[in-house]
């Protein structure tokens, strides 16, 4: 049975979905901040909240490091100035470390490069996200893979052989890997979407655990990600939509958050097991609605029923027409009143 486990917890078909609140950098460079949207992530029910961490002097080429950046969004003159802006150090991320452990919710953040992986792995956090962008980063994948900590891989803007390397990469070191379907724009278009991709990947990979990764604004998408198999969601996570930062646009909100929980836990006790059944909530008002046979004369002991003694009408409080077949010429050993229910005890 596929199944993802981190930090203690067990995550498959049969149950809840591990929901991560994916802030990124919506903390604005804030610690402050990073601590109201952990302390928020924790109260909407999410299992999990997620930084990303980069090396920005390793990461980037010198000319992309150094290159204006004229933004409404920008926190610096330069790419690398604004990215460094945004970044939090081993301090900071003990701190929230520490706070998420306070509000028993799950920490840790996607590595971009080798010196975030180590840096991450040094502060034990319990999981690692592979970003879309890093899809095709096969040696980074393998060294994550080698740590042996659950593994999320987003596969936005890839096609079947790109996920199928680095599936086979991750599981030749580690089998605790959820692939999440994604479209890595920000946000997509709902046609491109694409979400019969989970039901593929489920059937490509069954020793894996899918998930969806969603840009798109709105909880819908998760709650039909779900219903497809998806048991890791993530959702970008803010305190304020209008807040200054390109992702906050199409990011939760605390009470987006709530919603979306709870509807996700609605929707696995929802689908129940397939058996159809009747519940005790439906037998008031299908007693109500529903049919029965009614006399339309009198009706004495020793006659045969026949179709022009009765008729149907509310309540089903007796003889069904279901069962009619079955009791047309048989005998009454009862009288009935017209306009009175026929039973079953009365033949």
């Amino acid at each position: 049975m596929r199944q993802f486990e981190v930090n203690g917890k067990t995550f498959s078909d049969e149950t809840t979905p591990y929901v991560i609140a994916e802030v990124g950098h919506n903390h604005q460079g804030s610690l402050e901040t990073a601590l109201r949207l952990i302390q928020a992530a924790a109260h909407s029910g999410a299992n999990a909240v997620k930084l990303q961490k980069r090396n920005n002097r390793t990461l980037y080429s010198k000319e992309a490091f150094d290159a204006p950046y004229v933004s409404e969004n920008a926190y610096g003159p330069t790419y690398g100035s604004h990215r460094e802006a945004l970044e939090f150090g081993k301090d900071e991320y003990q701190i929230c470390i520490e706070e998420a452990r306070k509000y028993n919710i799950d920490f840790f953040a996607t590595a971009f490069d080798f010196k975030s992986a180590d840096f991450l792995m040094e502060l034990n956090v319990p999981a690692f996200k592979i970003a879309s962008g890093d899809l095709k980063t096969l040696p980074l994948i393998e060294y994550v893979a080698k740590f042996g900590k659950p593994m999320i891989v987003s596969t936005g803007g890839g096609e079947f052989k790109d996920i199928e390397r680095a599936v086979k990469k991750v599981l030749d070191h580690n089998n605790n890997l959820a692939l999440l379907q994604c479209t890595a724009g920000y946000p997509p278009e709902y046609s491109e979407l694409n979400l019969k991709v989970i039901s593929t990947y489920r059937d490509r990979f069954p020793e894996v655990t899918i998930g969806y990764s969603g840009h798109d604004s709105g909880i819908s998408m998760a709650l039909v990600s779900y219903v497809l198999g998806a048991r890791v969601i993530e959702k970008h996570f803010t305190l304020n939509r209008a807040m200054k930062g390109t992702d906050h646009a199409f990011s939760l909100e605390p009470v987006g958050m709530s919603k979306m929980v709870r509807d996700l836990h609605r929707a696995k006790e929802a689908l129940g097991d397939g058996q159809k059944r009747p519940f005790p909530s439906e037998e008031t008002p299908l007693k109500k609605m529903g049919k029965s046979l009614y006399a339309t004369r009198d009706i004495a002991i020793g006659e045969t029923l026949s179709d022009s003694m009765f008729d149907l009408r509310s309540p089903a409080i007796g003889l069904p027409p279901s069962e009619l077949d079955s009791f047309l010429g048989k005998t009454f050993s009862s009288n009935v009143k017209s306009g009175n229910v026929i039973k079953e005890s009365y033949f």
